[in-house]
């Protein structure tokens, strides 16, 4: 089989049955790979082959997109195997390979103290800011999460989340009734627009803001 079908009946396996997430993300990687190995038989591959094109195409990246990056191939390999009919050895499955791609180490977080929470929150005195540290810490929502509220996604306690991490066309919050309230009279306060996203910050400015918080009690704070 040409790299080139095995591609499309792999993007077209993923379509039928995987999130849009997923879709793209194999897009993304399938699309460079075929471009590499074009007019190339897919058991003609080695592992030198692969080896060399995920060297060149990981370059500079965190260990974790390497490894995103490999197993989406390595997977790729294994549903041609398992669905195609083919008799064929993934040249992603090696030792070597496993070890130069393997997971990256997870970091160890901090989990604080309730009362330190309540301290950051209350010394942040612009009330979008302290609205959108209430959210993460009380909501439990990612800081992309916040930043991509508008107006009508809120409905009292309950949030709606529009295109959330995990690939599903919407999620929904709830958060407690003093934070909804909050919130409530944040946006009729200052006049936003159903249409409108309540924090209009670009996302390096909200991690600024975060880390800003966390100064103020001597605390290394990330979103």
């Amino acid at each position: 089989m040409k790299i080139s079908k095995a591609v499309q009946y792999a993007l077209d396996y993923h379509k039928a049955n995987s999130r849009e997430n997923t879709v793209r993300s194999c897009e993304f990687v399938l699309s460079r790979f075929e471009r590499e190995f074009e007019g190339k038989d897919l058991d003609a591959v080695t592992s030198d082959d692969v080896l060399a094109f995920l060297s060149r195409y990981t370059e500079g990246t965190k260990q974790s997109t390497k490894r995103s990056r490999y197993a989406t191939l390595s997977a790729f390999f294994t549903l041609i195997q398992a669905t195609a009919g083919l008799d064929l050895n993934n040249p992603f499955c090696t030792p070597m390979l496993r070890k130069l791609f393997r997971p990256a180490k997870a970091p160890s977080w901090k989990i604080l103290e309730k009362e330190t929470v309540d301290e950051i929150i209350f010394r942040t005195s612009k009330p979008g800011n302290r609205i959108m540290l209430e959210l993460m810490a009380r909501g439990g929502m990612r800081i992309s999460e916040v930043l991509g509220l508008r107006v009508k996604d809120v409905d009292g306690c309950k949030l709606t989340l529009k295109n959330p991490k995990s690939g599903k066309e919407a999620e929904v919050v709830y958060i407690p009734q003093k934070v909804a309230t909050r919130l409530r009279e944040y946006i009729e306060y200052s006049g936003i627009m159903p249409e409108h996203r309540i924090f209009p910050l670009t996302y390096q400015g909200a991690r600024a803001m975060v880390s800003k918080a966390g100064d103020q009690v001597g605390i290394k704070l990330r979103p």
